[in-house]
């Protein structure tokens, strides 16, 4: 692989948001974990409905404690599309940290606003389906 020549192009924010919300929830499973303190989902404290995020702190402090089968019966669609995202996203900012540094310029994925604006619809939609199933 040829070494990056002028300058890198930057990592999307919405990658480096992606990844903020990524750690910051494992941090919060990490807390969950070692204190039993979580944040209580709204909708669930409301209607007693499970939201399609409800059980992700619980799913993430499973995977932590390396249970599988628990971190699949608390979350399954975070369970899947986590671990995909989250390779997406470091492999963006492995290419980016890689050619800021000059040492290798691996190639990174540009998706086109009307791309990004489908994996978002199409992601939402299945959450929302994921959130309406999981209550019946």
């Amino acid at each position: 692989m040829p070494r990056p020549q002028g300058p890198v192009k930057p990592v999307d924010r919405r990658v480096w948001g992606l990844a903020g919300v990524g750690i910051g929830g494992f941090a919060l499973a990490g807390i969950y974990r070692l204190s039993g303190l979580g944040i209580p989902c709204p909708l669930h404290t409301l209607t007693g409905l499970d939201c399609p995020f409800c059980g992700a702190t619980r799913m993430a402090a499973a995977l932590l404690e390396g249970d599988l089968n628990a971190a699949w019966h608390f979350n399954a669609a975070v369970l899947i599309l986590g671990p995909l995202i989250g390779v997406a996203i470091g492999y963006e900012v492995l290419a980016w940290s890689l050619s800021r540094a000059g040492w290798l310029n691996l190639p990174r994925r540009r998706l086109s606003p009307r791309a990004v604006a489908i994996l978002t619809k199409v992601a939402l939609g299945a959450l929302l389906i994921f959130g309406v199933l999981r209550n019946f």
